[in-house]
């Protein structure tokens, strides 16, 4: 590649700023939307037991990883692989993870839509006097609309785009240091909502009591998953965001610090939404359509419903802008380096492409719901491709590269912060990342393909 002065890159200005924006990176609509009802489908506290477990025991250790190949490189994940393995094809790794940032914001700012959608549905008070079976009526025909959708997409990108143009520290981190607080607050107003509901014990019981006979080996694979995904590993945000982080800061403290933040929004999601559920006696494994179905049908029972509603979709779009700068950042990094673009133009350069597909992927049940490929319609398709074969994969050559390629020595280097810090876990975490992680990980990737079933 030529050469790119690493001098001039900008970086956080702070441990808060590392924090709040790798936090944010993480959190995002998979913890919210996707956790309450992945846990309500298999059995609540059982499979949050086994979820805990595998953020701790590969969650982390795959984030350290990603950390430690950024700071070392102070490069996007295209030329943080081509510096540090000169000649190699590793550097593929990289194409991949821009290319899965590319396919995910397409379909996943299309999503972050619909929160949008519903935020204004919830100012006019739009879920009033709906049944449950009018209220997914509802969905379906906002999503058949086509311009709705299109609309509220390109609102959301460019929305996203604002804050990525003003750069690192004046705009991923000051605005992730105002969104994370306002996340939480939200979050925590909506789990005091639903704690103080008649009948909500039923609820935090299934969440936090165990019953062990629920686990199989289905469960596990789809706890592993989860945490894999929850935590926005193998598609290079986080070699991005490590290449930011200054080299005096502890990868592995902010590793931990991450997961535990990412851990507990997911939980605190299942608090705000399980007493609820079991307050009202609806099904918790509603699936997908648990926040944009049956939480609405909630709302409108619940004394002050109309409040919550609007909070709670408030905390969805924030949730999602959170991840959508992140995953942004890993294209516009990649234009800025390789094709030495200046940052504003990068932005604009990658919004417009990346919102071309994202386009057609919003459009899918309406202006394109005939364009099909492999029996699926484009934002399926991206979400497939994506989340079982491309992170999957990116996570698996990470954990490789530091196991076997880049070796103990250069990666005691630059997690220890060159001698300063200990690193006393390196023999722990250097086993999990050669042997552990990537069967693992191997595993998710073949039981998503449909290759092997457990």
């Amino acid at each position: 590649m030529a050469n790119f002065d690493v001098s001039k890159r900008d970086s956080f200005g702070s441990k808060i700023g590392v924090i709040a924006a790798t936090a944010g990176s993480a959190i995002g609509l998979g913890n919210i939307w996707r956790f309450p009802y992945v846990v309500g489908e298999n059995g609540g506290g059982a499979f949050l037991f086994v979820y805990l477990a595998f953020i701790l025991a590969i969650g982390i250790p795959v984030m350290l990883s990603e950390f430690v190949i950024g700071r070392s490189a102070q490069l996007s994940p295209y030329g943080a692989f081509k510096k540090l393995a000169p000649g190699r094809p590793w550097f593929l790794i990289g194409i991949m993870g821009v290319g899965a940032a590319f396919m995910i914001l397409a379909f996943y700012a299309a999503v972050a839509g619909w929160t949008l959608e519903y935020i204004f549905q919830s100012v006019k008070n739009g879920f009033t006097g709906k049944s449950p079976d009018e209220l997914s009526t509802m969905f379906d025909e906002f999503r058949q609309d086509s311009l709705r959708p299109v609309i509220w997409f390109l609102l959301f990108m460019g929305l996203t785009a604002w804050i990525v143009i003003s750069g690192v520290r004046k705009g991923i981190e000051k605005y992730t240091k105002i969104l994370m607080p306002i996340l939480l607050v939200i979050l925590v107003v909506l789990c005091i909502r639903a704690v103080t509901l008649p009948g909500a014990g039923a609820g935090l019981t299934f969440l936090f009591k165990p019953d062990f006979s629920k686990i199989n080996a289905e469960t596990i694979l789809k706890a592993l998953g989860q945490a894999f995904f929850s935590l926005s590993i193998g598609m290079g945000t986080l070699i991005t965001y490590g290449s930011y982080i200054k080299k005096n800061d502890n990868l592995a403290t902010t590793a931990v610090s991450v997961s535990f933040a990412d851990t507990l929004i997911a939980i605190l999601a299942g608090i705000a939404i399980f007493p609820a559920v079991f307050a009202f006696g609806i099904n918790p494994g509603a699936e997908e359509g648990l926040v944009f179905i049956t939480l609405p049908t909630i709302f409108q029972q619940m004394p002050g419903g109309y409040y919550f509603s609007l909070l709670f979709f408030m905390l969805l779009a924030v949730a999602a802008l959170t991840s959508t700068i992140s995953v942004l950042e890993v294209v516009v990094a990649y234009f800025v380096e390789e094709l030495k673009m200046t940052r504003k133009k990068a932005t604009i350069f990658a919004t417009l492409s990346i919102s071309v597909l994202g386009i057609v992927a919003a459009g899918s049940w309406g202006w394109f719901e005939n364009l099909t490929l492999f029996g699926l319609n484009i934002f399926g398709l991206l979400n497939f491709t994506s989340a079982n074969i491309l992170l999957p994969l990116g996570g698996f050559f990470i954990v490789a590269f530091i196991g076997w390629y880049f070796g103990k020595e250069e990666t005691r280097k630059e997690a220890g912060n060159e001698g300063a810090l200990k690193a006393r876990y390196l023999p722990v975490y250097m086993f999990i990342v050669k042997f552990i992680a990537p069967i693992a990980i191997a595993l998710v990737f073949l039981n998503g393909l449909g290759i092997v079933k457990f």
